[in-house]
């Protein structure tokens, strides 16, 4: 029997085996903040950067453990849409998937610029459109050639971040770098929120929960080795950043790992590490395609997205409706985006859909696989509060989306009374 056989009409092919979890969530994560991160963080937090890097890391522990056991008990594809509609009702996982739909559309954006302005500052928005649709395609020939792609662009990225990281500790500190800025404990969490950006691609696991193998196994698993990996891989990065280039010159850098490279004298690796950025941005948006479109199908699945969209070609045995869908949402969205506003709208909707996966996560009994309660809690307390920390027309803007979705949200449950009656 292949491995298409046997499956259920609609449903997702199980393809994935832990390595390729991993991997899909390492290309999320470390292509999604380590080349532009660290300097924004490096303003807030100055030499306290590393303790920012650990409130992050902290908060990402939190919620991956949470959204493990979640996973585990729901291998379904949707992430904390399922999670929340089934532990805390319709409206709650409603919400958390519409804040993760519209914001990572948004991440999406984010990542396709970034590719745009690494590869050639000139041409940056019609490359990112033009990226957007090769790796649209690429997904509708199914996960597994995906995360294919994706094994290859995180060997490429670690092998970059790997120079700057043998750069910096063969140069050492450059004497004139710098004591950066005045740091006060709000800036600090204002950097951890900046950080936590670029930890937030194991969702991605989570999301393709469908299309995992032995998923009660292999989803807590994946989690913890990729958050693991990227959580060492940010520490030696910054490391070699702060160190070669100090507080204010990080902070004030608008490429701060090709400066860091530079300023170590290894000039000649500079276009290497702006490749490498370039790919980083690919493997993240191709990741950030594949599981915003999982979303929309769940979501679609129970109407709360277009009927349309709920459907899985036969063939490949992806949702191709609703990969095209995002791909062309993201498409039309990059022209008009600023690459620092849509980041901070992402970050604000991200975190508000892992408190709803922490809160989610209290509900567990320990027959379900219940974590420690001071995980869950200290992931809600630490997602609302980096939440918090974003500039004010990020919440703003995220608050606004929030109410449209909850007021589209008490008109489609009218509709849905009054047809009953």
């Amino acid at each position: 029997m292949t491995e298409d056989e046997g499956v259920e009409p609609n449903r997702l092919a199980r393809r994935l085996g832990t390595f390729d979890a991993v991997v899909v969530g390492l290309s999320a994560m470390i292509g999604a903040g380590v080349f532009s991160a660290f300097a924004p963080a490096a303003g807030a937090a100055g030499a306290w950067l590393p303790a920012a890097l650990a409130v992050a890391a902290l908060t990402a522990y939190c919620n991956a453990t949470s959204s493990a056991r979640l996973a585990a008990l729901y291998p379904e594809s949707g992430g904390t849409y399922v999670y929340g509609r089934r532990r805390l009702g319709d409206l709650w996982g409603y919400l958390a998937g519409w804040g993760f739909v519209v914001g990572k559309i948004a991440s999406c954006a984010a990542m396709a610029l970034t590719f745009g302005m690494y590869a050639a500052p000139e041409l940056a928005r019609p490359l990112a459109v033009a990226a957007v649709a090769v790796l649209t395609v690429l997904n509708l020939f199914g996960v597994h050639r995906s995360a294919s792609a994706a094994r290859v662009i995180v060997a490429v990225v670690l092998a970059v971040l790997a120079s700057v990281v043998v750069a910096g500790a063969v140069r050492g500190p450059v004497p004139a770098a710098g004591g950066g800025p005045d740091v006060s404990p709000w800036g600090v969490l204002q950097a951890a929120g900046l950080l936590f950006f670029a930890f937030a691609g194991y969702a991605r696991i989570a999301t393709l929960g469908e299309e995992v193998r032995d998923p009660a196994r292999i989803i807590p698993r994946a989690i913890r080795i990729a958050l693991g990996l990227t959580l060492a891989v940010y520490a030696a990065v910054a490391a070699a950043a702060l160190g070669t280039l100090g507080p204010a010159g990080l902070a004030a850098s608008a490429a701060p790992l090709a400066e860091t490279v530079d300023a170590a004298g290894a000039g000649w690796l500079v276009p290497v590490v702006r490749a490498g950025a370039a790919v980083a941005a690919l493997g993240a948006l191709l990741a950030l395609i594949l599981g915003v479109s999982r979303t929309v199908l769940a979501m679609a699945r129970d109407r709360h997205l277009p009927g349309v969209l709920d459907a899985v070609d036969p063939v490949r045995r992806v949702p191709r409706r609703a990969e095209i869908a995002v791909g062309v949402a993201v498409g039309v969205l990059v022209p008009v985006a600023d690459l620092r506003e849509v980041i901070g709208f992402s970050s604000f909707g991200v975190l508000i859909y892992y408190g709803i996966a922490n809160a989610s996560a209290l509900t567990l009994s320990p027959e379900e696989g219940a974590p420690a309660r001071w995980v869950p809690v200290t992931g809600l307390a630490l997602c609302l509060l980096l939440a918090a920390t974003l500039p004010a027309a990020s919440v703003i803007a995220g608050a606004v989306v929030f109410a449209v979705g909850f007021s589209i949200w008490l008109v489609r449950r009218g509709r849905i009374g009054a047809a009953g009656r």
